[in-house]
């Protein structure tokens, strides 16, 4: 269970990080957030922190998207995160969940004028999606353009569209959902980045087709590349494609990595987990539990509340 929170500039008991009613993003959707996972290792006894500051630079970035005025590096961030991770003392994988929020309790539509905060709490967290092979469908719903709402930050108003996505793919039968962008092309899924194998490459939509620059994302490519040796190719998709691929698989944060089996009652491949999906999970998974030393780079570990103390 959750104890603590980051809340105005200190960790405090879970209970007092509490906003007002009418506090603005509260009704507006003014703000952004950001996802990460830390992993833990049994073996180690290590809780490893996926690439932190890069989330964290992203986060700045999806708040500056909003004219948020912030006195925090990436750098603050990550060791605010890493005490409260120290506090919580968790020995499973967990979910960090950094809030971007205006705190002005005001009636008024905008974003310039208001003043920024930033809260940040984590939770336990195993798998979002199943990993055995999921039934996605095509969304009759579009993806918000970046025109709209920008698509390369994870903006609070932006999830009522994922919101609606998912729970009308759910309510018809599926896991999950496919999206396309205005022009018809394929973009994500309803809160994950999507991709392909075809022919042995790996396929991908570009991050000008509505989707979030994933951090994710980023590393499977750069995994599929210099570890499984495929090229990998960033294009425009269309919806039939889809049903010509080879595998497929859903990847993000919260979901990780998550194979589709079938898209619109259809198989896909042989309407289970494919062997290049499965071999990219393998190695994604080794790489996030500290067990891919050359990746290293990519984890920060967790420190002891008593080394935190001591520091002190």
């Amino acid at each position: 269970m959750t104890r603590y929170a980051f809340f105005q500039d200190q960790i405090v008991p879970i209970e007092q990080a509490q906003v007002s009613i009418m506090t603005h993003t509260f009704n507006y959707g003014t703000g952004c957030f950001a996802g990460i996972r830390a992993y833990w290792n049994d073996d180690t006894g290590e809780l490893n922190v996926f690439r932190l500051e890069d989330h964290y630079k992203r986060f700045l970035e999806s708040a500056n998207l909003l004219r948020a005025e912030l006195p925090y590096t990436p750098a603050d961030l990550s060791a605010v995160t890493l005490e409260l991770l120290a506090r919580e003392g968790w020995r499973q994988d967990a979910y960090i969940r950094p809030l971007h929020y205006k705190t002005d309790e005001i009636i008024g539509v905008r974003v310039h004028g208001l003043t920024d905060a930033v809260a940040i709490f984590s939770v336990p967290m195993g798998d979002y999606l199943a990993r055995g092979g999921i039934h996605a469908c095509v969304s009759s719903w579009r993806r918000v353009d970046d025109n709209a709402i920008p698509a390369r930050g994870k903006i609070i108003g932006a999830y009522a569209n994922s919101s609606l996505i998912k729970s009308d793919a759910v309510l018809s039968g599926f896991d999950e959902a496919i999206v396309l962008n205005q022009d018809g092309h394929v973009s994500e899924g309803s809160a994950a980045n999507l991709m392909l194998i075809r022919d042995g490459a790996l396929i991908t939509p570009p991050i000008t087709d509505n989707i979030l620059e994933g951090i994710v994302r980023r590393s499977l490519m750069t995994l599929a590349r210099e570890e499984l040796g495929l090229t990998v190719v960033e294009r425009s998709i269309d919806r039939s494609e889809l049903y010509r691929a080879d595998e497929a698989f859903f990847c993000g944060t919260g979901v990780q990595i998550a194979p589709i089996a079938r898209i619109d009652h259809r198989d896909i491949g042989n309407g289970g987990i494919g062997p290049i999906t499965q071999q990219l999970s393998d190695l994604f998974f080794r790489v996030v539990r500290g067990q891919e030393p050359k990746y290293s780079a990519w984890l920060t570990k967790a420190p002891a509340l008593e080394s935190i103390e001591t520091n002190e």
